[in-house]
């Protein structure tokens, strides 16, 4: 579970950091351990760096981390940072959501309102069958921000699978320009389409396709747990929150969550949502493992004071 406080994003400068991780990955040029680097490409990642602490005014200051690609360093090719780069965001709400959770509504959508101009934002409802996309990607955050409304909340629009619908938002992104990516889902997190199953995350393989999916994609998921009007609290509700904690986790978003009820209210989760997202950054490197299967990540920064989010790592 992931507790809202005063956490406060660091805004990167690209060219110092380039520099930074170029002097710590000189030397692997086009050999490394004498193996020659033909194959490489180039990987965009969606990155978040914060400070851990709280403090009284958010620092603009370089950050220097290094970047391993299976155990091995990369080179940084570039760095796109939120005033160069707007984000391309879906906003994604569950449709058997409880009713409680209609009066959320407008603080999504003045959530929507308040992100930079330049944004691409798409609106769409997770209900049985389908995906719902009341708006596609628009750079109209005023129409975006229009096209929110409550969830439906009754048990006929259940999904049964959320993660399908998930996958299907992802592949919307196919058709727009590469760099900062995000969801923002709110869901039950329960994958009932096989039966009712309270064993845990790793049983469902949609989930994994989603998490595969948005990592291939480079998009983080940020995920907001609220029951479902069919099903509240108990195992069914741990099982829910587990699901979406792995999906956040694993595709550098955040997942949230207020016990195993509806939480009271979700302006502090959209404000945390927020502050990551106008951080975030598209780090893009030169991968020297071109072979397929799931290539792992770690982007360690070298101050103690700041944390990474990231995702795992991606398939190929």
């Amino acid at each position: 579970m992931i507790k809202t406080g005063k956490t406060i994003a660091i805004l990167i400068a690209a060219a110092a950091s380039v520099l930074l991780i170029g002097q710590l990955a000189e030397g692997q040029g086009s050999k490394r351990d004498g193996k020659k680097s033909g194959g490489a490409k180039p990987v965009t990642v969606p990155v978040t760096i914060r400070v851990r602490e709280p403090r009284r005014v958010a620092e603009m200051r370089f950050v220097d981390f290094i970047l391993k690609e299976d155990g091995e360093l990369q080179t940084i090719l570039s760095i796109r940072n939120p005033s160069e780069n707007p984000i391309t965001l879906a906003i994604l709400l569950q449709d058997d959501l409880v009713s409680s959770i209609s009066t959320e509504a407008k603080g999504i959508a003045n959530f929507v309102r308040r992100l930079p101009p330049g944004s691409r934002v798409m609106v769409g409802y997770i209900r049985t069958g389908t995906l719902d996309v009341r708006r596609k990607f628009t750079s109209d955050l005023e129409k975006a921000a229009a096209g929110v409304r409550p969830p439906m909340g009754i048990a006929s629009a259940s999904p049964f699978n959320p993660f399908v619908e998930i996958i299907e938002a992802l592949k919307r992104f196919d058709s727009q320009p590469l760099g900062r990516r995000a969801i923002v889902v709110v869901s039950d997190g329960l994958d009932t389409s096989r039966g009712i199953d309270t064993s845990g995350p790793e049983e469902s393989l949609d989930l994994q396709r989603a998490i595969n999916e948005a990592q291939r994609r480079s998009v983080a998921i940020y995920s907001i747990y609220a029951p479902s009007a069919g099903t509240t609290g108990g195992p069914l509700a741990l099982n829910g929150q587990s699901c979406l904690e792995r999906l956040s986790k694993e595709t550098g978003g955040r997942a949230f969550f207020e016990g195993m009820g509806a939480p009271v209210s979700f302006d502090p989760f959209i404000k945390e949502i927020d502050a990551s997202v106008s951080m975030q950054i598209a780090l893009t490197y030169l991968s020297t493992h071109p072979g397929k299967g799931f290539h792992r990540l770690e982007i360690k920064p070298l101050e103690r004071d700041t944390e990474i989010r990231h995702p795992a790592g991606y398939p190929k």
